[in-house]
Order: C-alpha cells, then structure tokens, then sequence
C-alpha cells in the first residue's frame, strides 16, 4: 500500500499514471530550475536543470593523476534531469535523521494529509551515539557521514514529502554533470592552480569542510562538485566497468545495480584530498574501514563513523519514472 501510494503522490503532479505502458517523451527544451520548499519547514534548496546528451565517460590516458579505473573512455548517453545546486545540507537532511519535522508540527497536527502519512512511514536512521559533524558545522554545511542507504532512504522520505521523485544520481549523470559540457580534468580547464576558486581540497580548507556554495560554480550553474564532499551514487563500483559499454552506440543511461554492500561509487573528492582526486573522471569505492570505529553489534547500516568525508546531492529526472521502475533507485 506505501508503494502504491508513493507511485501516485508524485506522478499525479506530473499528469502521468502509474504502470502506464507508454514511456512520456522527453521535454524538448529544458525545463527552468526552481527552488523546492520541504512541506511544513522553511527549509528549501535549489535546483538546476542538466540537459540531456551524451559525452564521454572516464579519461584519457595521458590526463594527469589518472587511474586505471577511469578507462577505457567511452560513450555515454544520459537522459535530462535537475540536479540539487548544492550538496544535502545539515539543515535538509536533519528533518528526516531526527524526525525534526514531526516534532515542529503544531500540537501533532498531521501535515499535509496523504503525502505526510507517506512520509512518516518511511524508515528513520537509529539516534548516532556522537555528533555526525565531529564539531566541524552544521547550519548550512554539507550533512557527512550517512551510508549510501541512508542517502537512498532520505531521497525516498523527500519524494514523498514533496510528492516529487527524487533520488542520487547515477555515476553517468554525475560525470556528465560534474563536466558540464568540458572534456577537461576539471570543469575549469586542466590546471590544478586554479583549484582553489572552485574547491575546497586538501591544500586550502585548513582540515574541515565548508559552508555549501561558497565556490565557483561548473558551467551548468553547480557547486561544490569538486572537493568539499565526496558524494555517493546509486552505482555499485566496478574497477573495469567501462570496458562493458560495448559497441558503437552509446551506452544509455548506465546504471550498475548494487548486488553487495561493497564498494558503492563516490565522486568529486573532499576536502581532506589532494587535487588529483578532484577530478571529474575521479571514482572510488566505498570500504568497510569506513566504519571501523562504529563500537555498535553489528555495526550500524546508516553511519559510516570514519567517512567524515562523503555526503550526497539528489537529481530528479526530468520524466519521472513509473511503476516497477521506481523500484530500480530505490
């Protein structure tokens, strides 16, 4: 019944029906970016449209700092999508970790009907024993630290709240919009010196990260996709993954589904890297030593207590997906 639920509370905005066999067409031109208000809170975040196409996925291999996993180039197509300005926020992602916006509705008033008691059924992340940020900030600093289940299951919590769909990105759509149209290392060109007016990394964000949006943004109006935080994907990291998109026609719309808790695809780097991590072709897997001062039996499925380093940013495609498909970001 949630499932069915959830399907309708964001479909019926877009004039679409679930299980419907006919795919929408995508729109012909892109449509505007737009600020999202979360129900009930004062809290919102913008977001910006990426056009669809195709580009390049990976580096070549006389790129500075590459690595093998970054190969062989090939070509990819995605479909358009908006993507959030900026990394999930403290201020965001506390409305679903502590339940803080149950807590703040007058006298237990229930919300918005349908879409709250959606919403309120989703599952919440057990209370941390410590305070995620580590001391390093948290209004209006990236939220850190969350599996990327936890990072799912907040998209899921969002789309319900906002009767939109949203969710992470994949890790085609995060290089096609981390590049922003470039075929550079970075979204600026090649050089590294001019890192630090678009990233913070190791060499300027004195250990600890930063206020979001305080940087320059890529050519499609994105910040903070180099540096700052890692940000997780929906792909199950594969070192050769790549080499599967076979063939003259570019791979469309690539998704490796995750099989196993480990690794899971970061990008962007942090600002505990060096510059080379930071580029747009840059991948890493998560790992189990990300947890290895969680002290809790069996280890917890939302915090990763030594990843002071990863957060995430949501997409919400521009044809949102229906039925069973929505079941595959989930």
């Amino acid at each position: 019944m949630k499932f069915r639920v959830f399907c309708w509370l964001f479909t019926i905005g877009l004039g679409t029906l679930v299980g419907q066999a006919a795919k929408p067409a995508e729109p012909t031109a892109a449509p505007a970016a737009y600020r999202e208000v979360i129900p009930g809170t004062e809290i919102g975040f913008e977001m910006l449209p990426v056009p669809g196409g195709e580009f390049q996925i990976g580096s070549p291999p006389n790129e500075a700092g590459r690595n093998e996993d970054e190969g062989p180039v090939r070509n990819v197509a995605v479909a358009g999508f908006w993507m959030g300005k900026c990394e999930v926020t403290w201020n965001e992602y506390e409305l679903w970790m502590y339940s803080l916006e149950i807590k703040r509705r007058p006298s237990g008033q229930a919300g918005d009907g349908a879409k709250d008691q959606v919403a309120d059924a989703v599952t919440r992340p057990t209370r941390p024993y410590v305070d995620m940020s580590f001391g390093m900030g948290k209004e209006g600093f990236p939220a850190i630290c969350m599996t990327q289940l936890a990072a799912k299951t907040y998209c899921e919590w969002l789309s319900a709240k906002t009767g939109h769909f949203y969710r992470l990105p994949t890790e085609a759509e995060w290089e096609f919009a981390c590049r922003g149209g470039t075929k550079t290392a970075y979204s600026f060109g090649d050089d590294p010196a001019a890192l630090d007016e678009h990233a913070w990394h190791v060499g300027n964000s004195d250990g600890t990260y930063h206020q979001v949006g305080q940087k320059k943004p890529n050519p499609l109006g994105l910040c903070d996709l180099h540096g700052n935080v890692r940000e997780w994907t929906l792909d199950q990291y594969k070192k050769d993954r790549y080499a599967d998109f076979a063939g003259d026609a570019p791979a469309d719309n690539p998704l490796l589904l995750p099989a196993k808790v480990y690794p899971h695809v970061v990008r962007g780097g942090s600002y505990q890297d060096a510059p080379e991590r930071l580029r747009s072709a840059a991948r890493v897997g998560s790992d189990k030593s990300w947890k290895k001062r969680d002290p809790q039996i069996p280890q917890s499925r939302w915090y990763f207590t030594d990843a002071q380093f990863v957060g995430f940013r949501v997409v919400r495609p521009f044809v949102a997906p229906t039925g069973d498909d929505i079941k595959r970001f989930r």
